[in-house]
């Protein structure tokens, strides 16, 4: 379990412990009731009986809750690239759904989260801060306790999470670069597929070509977010005719060359939520992703 330590200055004499708990480490008012709840907080070393208002110099200590999942565990491998006690960020395979669904009750990402708990000898709720498509591999986040969702959460509200994808596209793109800046939304609601459509959540892809591949009519691009909408590479690439390659949803061919998207979350920078340091993670791109380019040179 996560700590937090704070000693009680003269700006903060007259608060409540929920109010500093708010104005120093930004808790949702959902986690500090759950907090006063389970009497996780220590005043100068001993357990405080409620939102009492501390002096200048007392020492609040406060413990994050100590909560898990419940997902059937399965033995499916998982890739970290990076972990410590409140992240956990893997390399996600293709073909994986994240969250167990009706249609997928097993065989996710979740199920194995469990398993490498009970390998590990760990045990937190899996909270997933981003998504990524069955079929789109790279990079994925799982917060280990409620304070690093929401504060990631708000970094990628912020537009302070900079996503980098690589894709492979239908056709060659000519411009070296560009910006696609057009709003999506889902004109049926019954329906999976989104569009560009009048009304939609204001959507950014900055694009930039990475190699040409004229013998075959393919185009290598990197794909920087500013916003994450679902579906939105793909929505925005097949928008400006240029799918991805294997995405049969939006209009990409495979012509036998992969058996899904080639579309991979790449590099992921933000600024951890408990050091406060800036993390660049990288996810090499996988081998159906690699030899598609290498036939296709």
């Amino acid at each position: 379990m996560t700590d937090f330590i704070h000693t009680v200055t003269s700006e903060d004499e007259g608060l409540e412990l929920k109010d500093i708990m708010r104005e120093h480490f930004d808790f949702s008012s959902r986690l500090r009731n759950k907090i006063k709840r389970e009497k996780l907080v220590m005043l100068n070393g001993v357990q405080t009986p409620g939102w009492i208002r501390p002096a200048a110099g007392d020492v609040i200590k406060i413990t994050l809750p100590d909560e898990r999942s419940n997902f059937e565990p399965q033995n499916i491998p998982l890739y970290p690239v990076f972990e410590d006690d409140d992240l956990l960020i893997i390399n996600k395979q293709p073909g994986l759904i994240v969250h167990p669904t009706k249609g997928h009750p097993s065989g996710t990402v979740a199920n194995a989260l469990m398993y490498y708990m009970e390998q590990t000898g760990q045990s937190f709720k899996i909270r997933f801060v981003n998504r990524l498509d069955m079929d789109t591999s790279g990079l994925l986040v799982i917060a280990k306790n409620a304070y690093c969702q929401n504060d990631y959460t708000h970094q990628m509200k912020a537009n302070l999470v900079r996503k980098r994808y690589v894709a492979i596209v239908k056709d060659i793109v000519e411009s070296d670069s560009g910006t696609i800046d057009l709003p999506i939304g889902r004109p049926d609601p019954e329906n999976v597929r989104r569009g560009v459509m009048e009304g939609g959540s204001p959507s950014v892809t900055h694009y930039t070509v990475l190699q040409r591949f004229p013998r075959m009519g393919y185009t290598l691009v990197e794909l920087i977010l500013e916003t994450g909408r679902t579906h939105q590479i793909r929505v925005h690439m097949s928008h400006i005719g240029h799918p991805v390659l294997g995405d049969w949803l939006y209009g990409g061919d495979n012509v036998n060359l992969i058996e899904r998207q080639a579309l991979h979350a790449a590099t992921l920078t933000f600024t951890h939520p408990i050091t406060k340091k800036q993390l660049t993670l990288n996810a090499p791109l996988p081998d159906d992703m690699q030899s598609v380019l290498d036939r296709l040179v």
